[in-house]
């Protein structure tokens, strides 16, 4: 089976010192099942390709048992495609013969391994389980243009039509690293079936090699499955393993959780994710305006918000509060609790408690948000809600975010009487929410201005609604401390100019 990897980088014998392997040897390597040679066809200072051989032992392959028969019948250790269609063997060719590129270093070349580099990898022989569409929605979100020529079973009996194999060529701008972590997870999983036994740190490795890619592809779920042989506790683990990291590490997509099914097409995917930064953005001017120092974020999730207000030194405390543990500890790891100065680390607060019950840590705050909250919630449970936050914590500012169930019909795939996620327990119209808005100010001494979120629909509004509520002692407190600001700087003024007139 071959692969091979081209650059036209300049200058592109760079490739040699990415890889670890000298452009004018051949170089050949031991494997389980065989072995593996490594040259270049081609090596000058505009293009650069490498080859990857592997030739397949059908004896090691076997593991040395004639009776083992790996495709199912008597001898199939001997008649197979494993020597002649990329698969697993490939896979493990590539983490042996290039661990040091699979990694990102490169001892000679650090800031190009570290760079994006015009690359193209082809695997002329490729088993691909699904066809050649599969192959192009597993590697076409990673950044790749893929080709994926279907071989035809016989070229001289076309009516027999194609195989189960394709050509396969990628090209693309990315890291090297990158490449090879995507080549070595993938072309297994369309393959679809490992020369190994698959055992539990089959999950790690697969972590380790989709890590900043994996928890968000598309096809992450088929992926998982394919690469761990569809053993389904191992599956169950990878997937839950990865919206943690999802959670933690990536900007949330709208309402910080998953959909709850992928019903919705890709493009609103996009629409989505460019919501929730614009909500977020949305949310921390309205803070700024406010002039708040010290901040609740209740619900505060995996802590995407959290990180934004700590990232602003205009914000001496900052507080997170959820109600689940898991969700408090995903939000330390976005966070880098364990790596922050001591200084920097003193600022920021996290809490468990329940928004519906009272909790005098919360009191005494200068604002607070409920960023996709309340949807949350069953509407009997609202009121505590209220009392706990408007009635009891009082913060001076609360920034209220809900989605507008109005919008909902220029989602594809959202029919009238769903909801975007499948934990909401209602969605509001934008009438409904003015109301609950006004009801909540005037039980509780708040003044409110109403405000949304993303494109302005002429029919149905924009797809978030937006609350900013003010306590209403605080305005008149800020006037009288304006006031008092002001009279001070009159008197200073006066003063200094009665001394100025004595001195004279």
């Amino acid at each position: 089976m071959l692969l091979t990897l081209t650059t036209t980088h300049r200058p592109a014998t760079d490739l040699g010192h990415l890889l670890v392997k000298h452009p004018d040897r051949v170089q050949s390597f031991d494997l389980p099942a065989g072995a593996a040679h490594v040259f270049y066809p081609e090596a000058d200072e505009a293009r650069c390709t490498a080859a990857l051989l592997v030739e397949v032992d059908p004896l090691k392959l076997g593991g040395g048992r004639k009776n083992r028969a790996p495709e199912g019948f008597a001898l199939g250790q001997y008649v197979n495609d494993r020597p002649y269609a990329a698969s697993s063997l490939l896979s493990s060719a590539l983490a042996k013969v290039f661990r040091s590129a699979l990694r990102g270093e490169s001892r000679d070349r650090p800031e190009l391994a570290a760079s994006a580099i015009p690359l193209a990898v082809r695997v002329p022989v490729l088993r691909c389980r699904g066809g050649a569409d599969l192959a192009v929605r597993i590697f076409a979100p990673l950044g790749w243009t893929v080709t994926a020529t279907p071989i035809p079973l016989d070229e001289t009996y076309p009516e027999w039509g194609d195989s189960r194999y394709v050509d396969l060529t990628l090209t693309g701008t990315l890291r090297l690293a990158d490449a090879l972590n995507h080549l070595y997870v993938l072309l297994p999983v369309l393959d679809d079936a490992k020369h190994y036994w698959v055992a539990p740190d089959e999950v790690d490795k697969l972590l380790r090699a989709g890590a900043g890619w994996l928890a968000g592809h598309p096809e992450r779920g088929l992926i998982t499955r394919r690469y761990l042989a569809h053993r389904r506790a191992l599956a169950g683990e990878a997937m839950a393993r990865l919206t943690e990291l999802r959670l933690a590490d990536e900007p949330p997509a709208d309402d910080s959780i998953e959909p709850a099914t992928g019903e919705v097409a890709a493009v609103e995917d996009v629409r989505r994710a460019s919501l929730a930064v614009r909500r977020r953005e949305a949310v921390l001017a309205a803070l700024r305006d406010s002039g708040a120092s010290r901040v609740l974020d209740l619900g505060c999730g995996g802590g995407a918000l959290l990180t934004a207000l700590v990232a602003d030194r205009r914000y001496t405390e900052v507080v997170g509060v959820d109600v689940s543990d898991r969700s408090l500890g995903l939000a330390a790891r976005r966070l880098r609790l364990d790596r922050l100065p001591e200084r920097q680390r003193d600022r920021i607060r996290l809490w468990q408690s329940a928004l519906t019950y009272r909790d005098d840590r919360l009191r005494g705050y200068d604002a607070a948000v409920l960023m996709e909250v309340v949807e949350h919630l069953d509407p009997p449970r609202l009121p505590a809600l209220e009392d706990a936050v408007f009635g009891h914590a009082r913060p001076g500012t609360v920034v209220v975010t809900t989605p507008n169930v109005e919008y909902n019909v220029r989602y594809e795939g959202l029919g009238p009487d769903r909801f975007r996620h499948a934990d909401h327990r209602f969605e509001w119209t934008r009438a409904e929410f003015a109301a609950w808005v006004d009801r909540v100010a005037a039980a509780h001494g708040y003044t409110a201005v109403l405000g949304g979120v993303g494109d302005d629909d002429p029919e149905v509004g924009m797809p978030t609604q937006m609350a900013v509520l003010t306590r209403a002692d605080r305005d008149e407190r800020a006037g009288r401390d304006e006031r008092r600001d002001r009279d001070e700087r009159r008197d200073r003024n006066d003063s200094n100019d009665r001394k100025e007139a004595t001195n004279r």
